[in-house]
Order: structure tokens, then C-alpha cells, then sequence
């Protein structure tokens, strides 16, 4: 049987349970992982670094964990952030199930849920992603547009993306489209970018090329 993708919401494969551990210098924690959901095997070098370089989440407020997979984003912004309150949003539902054990197995409260589930007045003080570029770059753009769009006016989104997988590309259109966008760090062939709220093109021009690699 195929594998299927891991943004399909109900995966075909069987399942067959894994367990991986997530290590970072303030949290080691083992998380249950399944067939059909992302990086099953190991956590992905690119969340990794996320969680190595990226900005630590603010201590109070709404926080987004985009494309949550089993959940080492969420769990690792609810240990790093008890009284916060964090979502974790997919569209896989073995992969929202998988979550919501692992937080639970952390002792950690996370809200695990399908996109629809967020109420639409909840704004995010830190958004954070290893998006799922795969899915193409339309529907991508269509994701990234929904919920940068909600992110609270002080608000800060925090994405790694392969270089190999338009990172840069990706880097210039959030720009152009009105998020302004730092590259923060570059390791492994990822890209670190910080996403601010969008503001107006025409009085926030684009700034141009990415510093070289």
C-alpha cells in the first residue's frame, strides 16, 4: 500500500507505531509517531533547527504551531511556555490524534485541532512552521496567507524551509506580499525566516534580493 502524502486528511497506510526522541539543551521528551504523517522516523532537521535558533515563544498569549505533524513544535512551546496557550493545527487527523497524546504524555496542555476548530477571533501572539511546501506553491501561499493574516498586530511568525524547496522564492513573496521578512539563520541548506504582520505594499515596498546564501 502507498504511503500517501502526510496533508491528507485521513492516510491510507496502515497504522504502525514509532517512537523518536526530541532533545534540545531545555526539554528531552520521547514522542509516539505512525505511518502516514510527517517525518515519521526522526524529527525533522529543519523543526529541529527551528526549535535550536528559532525566537522563544512569548511567556502569555495565543501561539500557533502550523502543520503540527505529532506535535514536537507544540509540545516544545508548551513546556518552553506553560501559561500561554498553544494550538497545534493540522489537517491529518492521525497526525492532530498523535499530538494531543505526545502533549499529554509531556504533561503539557496543547489544543490539537483542524483548522476550522481555531475560533476565528483568536489572534497569535508567535506562529510556528516547517510548512508543508509539498502540497505546492498556490495551495502554500492560499495557508500561509490565512494565518499570517491572523497573527496579533506585535505579533511574530517564525518559518524554516529547505533552500532546495524556495526558501528564498518563498522569502521574497512574503515581502512582496506584504510581510515583512528577515532571514535570521541559515544551517543544513534551511532557511530561519521571521514573518512580522502584513502591512501596506505600497508604503512598505519590497527591499529587494535575499542576502546571499
Amino acid at each position: 500500500m502507498p504511503e500517501g502524502h502526510y496533508f491528507d486528511q485521513e492516510p491510507a497506510v496502515a497504522s504502525a507505531r514509532h517512537r523518536v526522541p526530541l532533545v534540545l539543551p531545555d526539554l528531552s521528551v520521547t514522542l509516539t509517531t505512525d505511518r502516514g504523517v510527517f517525518a515519521r522516523d526522526a524529527v525533522d532537521p529543519g523543526t529541529k533547527l527551528l526549535l535550536l535558533d528559532g525566537p522563544r515563544p512569548p511567556a502569555i498569549g495565543d501561539l500557533l504551531d502550523l502543520g503540527c505533524g505529532y506535535g514536537p513544535v507544540a509540545v516544545a512551546l508548551a513546556r518552553r511556555s506553560p501559561t500561554a496557550r498553544v494550538w497545534a493545527v493540522d489537517v491529518n487527523r492521525r497526525a492532530l490524534a498523535l499530538c494531543a497524546e505526545n502533549a499529554a504524555a509531556a504533561a503539557v496542555e496543547v489544543r490539537a485541532v483542524a483548522p476550522e476548530q481555531v475560533p476565528p477571533d483568536v489572534r497569535f501572539a508567535g506562529m510556528w512552521s516547517n510548512p508543508p511546501v509539498r502540497i505546492g506553491k498556490d495551495p502554500l501561499h492560499e495557508l500561509l496567507t490565512t494565518w499570517l493574516d491572523r497573527l496579533a498586530p506585535a505579533g511574530l511568525a517564525a518559518l524554516v524551509v529547505h533552500r532546495h524547496l524556495g526558501a528564498d522564492s518563498l522569502a521574497r513573496w512574503l515581502a512582496d506580499e506584504g510581510w515583512p521578512t528577515t532571514r535570521t539563520g541559515s544551517r543544513m541548506g534551511y532557511r530561519l525566516l521571521e514573518v512580522r504582520p502584513r502591512q501596506d505594499r505600497r508604503l512598505h515596498p519590497s527591499s529587494g534580493d535575499d542576502p546571499p546564501p
